[in-house]
């Protein structure tokens, strides 16, 4: 029986491992395998900064050459499956980054196994969760970083400018070189929407929000926010019928279908935002545990990782619809991995 079992592999999870293993918790974590379904729902292991291309805002990695300490960090084995650098990066990339936390969690005695956890049991301990191996796994306590999969259009252009123009995270890349000072578009109508847009206009003087309605679904006083912009223009009744560019420039524009019958119209922008919401990874919890009206993980105790049950935690995405950040989701799995061995320590 195991002391912890940690599921999902993303910054959050990792970083659960690292403390929970430096508290002689000898942590299982179980990150998740790398199968079509998984790929069809963005929720491949090592979470969603593994999709991302450049990392300008995690602490402690400023510009510089990562060269020679990623080569002395990484195992060559795991280093040849991160994908090639892009040129001009100057910092670290996503892959990169949550490798490297990877590997410190693993130096410290975490260990890992690759399957995906489709059901569990909670009614009694020890705590038993169960593999779409097969594998049963047995433990006293359970740190969910299980993460949340962001909804894209399903455009098989959008599949091809993933990372090259197209993003689901304008605080992770809207103040990259290639954004800068290039007219953009933000695609939904919800409150995160607009602030996706907003959040643009520090970077550029335009911004398209392209809605399928004609009307936002935000709230009254967010969508006047967005209305009276002076860098926004909303295109209303519109959706992406197909992401336009090329292997130099990546996005270079879009066809935005209308729904209401008028003709379809090009549009000229250097990158895309979907903000169309996010989906936490909890099928495998539902009934299982309490999760808030958009399916998260409900955290009952306020600035703690606890759920509704007893002896299991939660970090990161798959309890945040909120900040989704990397820096946010490793800060509540140090907190989920101290408050499991607090709980331990209780027992």
């Amino acid at each position: 029986m195991e002391k912890t079992i940690i599921i999902g592999s993303g910054p959050a999870g990792w970083t659960a491992a690292i403390y929970a293993a430096r508290a002689s918790l000898s942590p299982l974590l179980i990150e998740g395998a790398i199968t079509h379904e998984n790929q069809e729902k963005n929720r491949l292991p090592m979470g969603q900064i593994a999709l991302t291309t450049e990392v300008e805002n995690f602490p402690g990695f400023p510009p510089g050459d990562l060269s020679g300490y990623l080569d002395s960090a990484i195992s060559k084995s795991r280093k040849n499956m991160l994908p090639p650098r892009v040129p001009e990066l100057t910092g670290v990339s996503g892959p990169e980054l949550v490798e490297l936390i990877r590997a410190q969690a693993v130096y410290f005695g975490t260990r890992v196994i690759s399957d995906d956890i489709v059901e569990v049991d909670f009614s009694r301990l020890p705590y038993r969760l169960t593999g779409a191996t097969g594998n049963i796994y047995e433990t006293q306590t359970v740190i969910i970083a299980s993460g949340a999969s962001a909804n894209y259009l399903g455009l098989e252009s959008e599949n091809r400018f993933k990372n090259r123009g197209v993003s689901a995270c304008a605080v992770c890349d809207g103040a990259l070189p290639r954004f800068r000072n290039k007219p953009l578009a933000v695609v939904g109508g919800g409150d995160a929407a607009v602030e996706e847009a907003e959040y643009l206009t520090k970077f550029t003087s335009k911004v398209y929000l392209i809605h399928r309605r004609d009307q936002l679904r935000a709230s009254k006083i967010v969508a006047k926010r967005a209305m009276e912009h002076s860098s926004i223009e909303i295109l209303w009744n519109r959706i992406p019928e197909e992401i336009l560019g090329n292997d130099k420039d990546g996005v270079t524009g879009l066809l935005l279908k209308s729904t209401v019958g008028e003709p379809v119209k090009e549009l000229a922008v250097s990158g895309l935002f979907v903000a169309i919401g996010h989906t936490p990874n909890t099928e495998f919890l539902k009934g299982k545990l309490d999760l808030t009206e958009k399916g998260f993980i409900a955290r009952p105790i306020p600035f703690r990782t606890n759920t509704s049950v007893s002896g299991v935690f939660t970090a990161g995405d798959v309890a945040d619809d909120y900040y989704r950040q990397a820096i946010s989701a490793a800060g509540t799995g140090c907190m989920a991995a101290l408050d499991a061995e607090r709980y331990l320590a209780s027992l």
